[in-house]
C-alpha cells in the first residue's frame, strides 16, 4: 500500500514538472513571437519611410542615408536573431533609423509624424534647444534644435565616451570621425566639452545653469531611467555607448542600434536639459 502511495505522489510530481516546463516553453514561444513581431512592425515601418522620402538637400540627404544604414543594419538583425534580447536589439536598430526617418520629414517642411519611443541609450540626453558655436583646435563646430545649411547632420540623443550629447542637428558629425580616428577620442571629448559645457562654449553660461538643453536633468544620473532598465545591461548603458549595439548577440552590430555614441511604441526624447 505504501508503496503505491510512493508511486503515485511520483507520478503527481512528474506529471507536475512536465506540465509546468510545457507552459514555461509555451509562455517563452510567446515572448518570443510577441517581440518578433513588434521589431518587424518597426522595420517595415522604416522601410517605408526610406522608400518613400527624398530630397536634394544635404540635412534631408544625409538623414536618409543614416536611416537607411539603419534599416540595413535591423535587417540583418532580424534575420540572425533568436532570442528576445536579440529582437529588442533589431527593434532598437530599426526605431533609431526611424528618429532619423523623422528628422529627413522636418528638414523637408513635412509633418514629422507622431512620436516614437525613446532610445534606451538615449535616456536622459536631452536635445538642443537653441543654436550653438565653438571653435576647436582651430575649427568651428555648430549645433542646433534645426536643420540648417551649416547644421545637415542629425543625432538622436546619446553618449559619446559616457557623456550624454542632445538630440540635434551639427555642423559635422564630429562623432564618427573621433571614432574611426586612431587618436579621435581626445578630439571627440574636447568637441563635446566647448559645445556642452559651460566654461567653453557660453560666456553667459554659469555654473550649474543648463539653459540651451531639453529636459534631462531630471533623469537622475542622466541615463539610468526606467527605459534603461527595460533594455538590461546588455542594451541600455555602456553596451550600447560607442556602438556596440550588438555585443555578444550579434557579433559586430558595428554603429547601429545605439546611435553612433551608443545609444528606442512612440519617440520621444530623453527629456530635456
Amino acid at each position: 500500500m505504501e508503496s503505491l502511495l510512493v508511486v503515485i505522489l511520483v507520478a503527481v510530481v512528474v506529471g507536475g514538472l512536465l506540465w509546468w516546463r510545457r507552459e514555461r516553453k509555451a509562455g517563452e514561444a510567446r515572448s518570443l513571437a510577441d517581440v518578433q513581431a513588434d521589431a518587424q512592425r518597426w522595420y517595415e515601418r522604416l522601410g517605408g519611410q526610406v522608400m518613400n522620402l527624398h530630397g536634394d538637400e544635404p540635412a534631408v540627404r544625409q538623414a536618409l542615408v543614416d536611416a537607411g544604414e539603419r534599416y540595413n543594419a535591423a535587417g540583418s538583425q532580424l534575420e540572425q536573431a533568436r532570442s528576445v534580447q536579440q529582437y529588442r536589439l533589431a527593434r532598437e536598430t530599426a526605431v533609431e533609423g526611424l528618429m532619423y526617418a523623422r528628422a529627413a520629414r522636418v528638414a523637408l517642411g513635412l509633418d514629422p509624424g507622431p512620436e516614437l519611443p525613446p532610445l534606451a541609450a538615449a535616456e536622459g540626453a536631452g536635445e538642443l534647444t537653441r543654436e550653438r558655436q565653438v571653435e576647436v583646435q582651430g575649427q568651428t563646430f555648430r549645433a542646433g534644435p534645426q536643420p540648417g545649411r551649416d547644421t545637415p547632420h542629425y543625432y538622436p540623443g546619446g553618449r559619446y565616451q559616457g557623456r550624454p550629447v542632445p538630440a540635434g542637428w551639427y555642423s559635422t558629425p564630429w562623432w564618427k570621425t573621433a571614432l574611426g580616428a586612431g587618436a579621435g577620442v581626445l578630439g571627440g571629448m574636447l568637441i563635446a566639452d566647448a559645445l556642452f559645457s559651460p566654461a567653453f562654449a557660453d560666456p553667459g553660461y554659469e555654473s550649474g545653469d543648463q539653459e540651451g538643453f531639453g529636459d534631462g536633468a531630471d533623469s537622475g544620473d542622466q541615463g539610468g531611467g526606467d527605459q534603461a532598465g527595460d533594455f538590461g545591461g546588455d542594451q541600455g548603458g555602456a553596451d550600447l555607448a560607442g556602438g556596440d549595439i550588438a555585443g555578444g548577440d550579434f557579433g559586430g552590430g558595428g554603429d547601429f542600434g545605439g546611435g553612433d555614441f551608443g545609444g528606442g511604441g512612440d519617440f520621444g526624447g530623453g527629456g530635456d536639459w
